[in-house]
This record gives C-alpha cells, sequence and structure tokens, in this order.
C-alpha cells in the first residue's frame, strides 16, 4: 500500500502515519516524482498533483472543509473521498465560540472601547438564559458546539437543511426554520460547509432578520457571509449605529485577508487568522489511518458526496 502526502506539515504527517500504517510505503508530494500512490492524504493539492497520479483508489482530506478540494479541476469523480470528521477540531472550535458568545454577552467589546475613552459606566447584564445562541451546521462540530453552548447554560438554536433532533438544542431547518431562527437569537454562529447552496447565505436578507443589536461569530467558511451586507449592517465607526452590534471573523472567501479590506480597520470587527480549528495532528492521524484501512480492506466507509459538497 503507497501513500502520497501533501501537506505544509507533510513530514509530521508521514512520521504520524507510519507508525500507524507499518506496513505502507510513504512519500511527500515534492520529493519524487516517480512514487505511484494507491492513496493521497492532502490538504489543498494542486490540479499537477492529480495529474501526476492517475491510479489512486482514494483521497483522505486532511481537515474538514472540503472546498478547495472539490473546487480542483483535475479532482478524480469516481474515487470515494474521506474528510476528517472532529479529530479534535470541535473542541478547539468550542472554545473558539464560547469567547466570542462572552465576549458579547457581558459586554467586553463595549468596555474596551469605554477604556480608551476613560468612560466608567456598567451595563446591565443579561444572563445566559436570556442570551439565545443560533448555531448555524449541526454536523460533527456544530453539534459540539452546540452542546457546549447549552451545558453553559445558552438557549442554543441550531439549523441544519434536513430535520435534527438533538438532546438540549431547539432544531430548526429548511428556509422557514432558518427565518425562524434568524429572528430569536442574540449571537449567530455560522459552521455550515462551503456548498453551492451555503455560499452567501448570510445576506443582507439573513442580517436584516436578526434582531437589533445582534453579533455574528463565523468560524466556518469565509464563503458563507455577504461582506459587503456585513459591512452595511454594521453601520460605521465605534457607535453602535446599524443592525449589528459587532462580528468575530476567522474565515474569509480570500485568505489571508487582503491589505485593503475594510474590515481590518471597522471597531467593532475582531478578525483571527483562520485560527478557530488547528488540527490535532494524533488524533487526526488515528482517523485517517482508519479510513485507509478500509478503504484498502473495501469496508463501508462515510464519504464526501461531491454533489452536496460534504
Amino acid at each position: 500500500m503507497r501513500i502520497l502526502i501533501h501537506a505544509d506539515d507533510a513530514a509530521l504527517w508521514k512520521d504520524r502515519l507510519a507508525s500507524r500504517l507499518p506496513s505502507a510505503e510513504f512519500a511527500i508530494s515534492g520529493e519524487t516524482s516517480d512514487f505511484q500512490a494507491d492513496y493521497l492524504a492532502a490538504w489543498k493539492p494542486p490540479a499537477s498533483l492529480f495529474e501526476a497520479q492517475p491510479a489512486l483508489k482514494g483521497i483522505v482530506n486532511l481537515g474538514a472543509g472540503v472546498d478547495a478540494l472539490l473546487n480542483n479541476p483535475a479532482l478524480p469523480r469516481d474515487i470515494p473521498i474521506v474528510k476528517l470528521r472532529d479529530a479534535g477540531m470541535g473542541e478547539l472550535i468550542a472554545d473558539y465560540v464560547r469567547y466570542g458568545v462572552l465576549h458579547f454577552q457581558r459586554d467586553f467589546d463595549r468596555y474596551r472601547r469605554q477604556q480608551h475613552h476613560t468612560t466608567w459606566r456598567e451595563h446591565a447584564l443579561t444572563p445566559k438564559r436570556e442570551w439565545a445562541v443560533g448555531v448555524l451546521g449541526l454536523g460533527a462540530i456544530g453539534h459540539h458546539v452546540a452542546r457546549q453552548l447549552a451545558d453553559d447554560g445558552y438557549p442554543v438554536h441550531g439549523w441544519s437543511r434536513s430535520p435534527k433532533a438533538l438532546k438540549g438544542i431547539t432544531c430548526h431547518h429548511g428556509d422557514d426554520g432558518l427565518q425562524a431562527l434568524l429572528g430569536k437569537v442574540h449571537t449567530l454562529v455560522t459552521l455550515l460547509p462551503d456548498t453551492p447552496s451555503t455560499r452567501g447565505i448570510i445576506d443582507r436578507d439573513a442580517l436584516a432578520a436578526l434582531p437589533h443589536g445582534a453579533n455574528l461569530i463565523n468560524p466556518g467558511r469565509g464563503t458563507l457571509i455577504d461582506e459587503a451586507a456585513l459591512l452595511e449592517a454594521l453601520g460605521t465607526g465605534e457607535d453602535e449605529n446599524g443592525r449589528l452590534r459587532g462580528a468575530l471573523l476567522d474565515a474569509f472567501p480570500s485568505e489571508p485577508l487582503p491589505d485593503d479590506s475594510p474590515l481590518w480597520s471597522h471597531p467593532r470587527v475582531w478578525i483571527t487568522p483562520h485560527m478557530a480549528g488547528p488540527t490535532p495532528i494524533d488524533e487526526a492521524a488515528d482517523q485517517v489511518a482508519k479510513a485507509i484501512t478500509a478503504m484498502q480492506a473495501g469496508e463501508a466507509i462515510d464519504t464526501v458526496d461531491p454533489k452536496v459538497g460534504y
């Protein structure tokens, strides 16, 4: 069994996978030109890699987001694709979201601005039980995030394309369900995959459906949000003169975020460099090894459906 690895930290992946698949032969993309692989373990591989690997039996995407892989014009369409499903990222993303919710629920954004103006003013506390949070996307990571928030004491509303029933979470689905959720929440968290049906889902109409003073947290995919509509909903300057109170953003359509993006300088936007859910390599290597072993044995395994994008 021959496995090709393409990733920024490919040597580390090779070391971790070799200890789990000792009988496999490994190579790192770019280090050899004549290695023909059975399986590819990769993150954002170039089209040229697929052109040089015509005999692949399966692909493991070294992350939860598969949009870059599925949008690759050279991607073979007749072999199974497996993606990481949580593998430890859920806990890290939950921490990011919980920080963001507290940031707004406890008025740290307002107190920070007050500090700049030497203003001493206490704001009335909205208790957790009255601070509804909406989580768009109830896959493995979204479910974990929603569960953590519910355990923290927030009323949590979750949304997915198809119906779901999750203990302690008010579940919505479909277009009507999305509108119902948007009208109820103080904080909106976006954890949907990048698909044709989710791109730009947070548009002008969606933002207008949120209660005045709501806030947005996006540790998911940058393509989910219409940035022009977001800036319009935020309004200008420090004063909360738009519909949105603020936004914590970790993902963007173009990364790194361009230097001339107005998001950088908006006083009520907090930007992080796509760091909400780094892949814990040991947990992820377990999943990769298990997936490749299953594919090699011809066993049933959950695979990505390119038609739906996840």
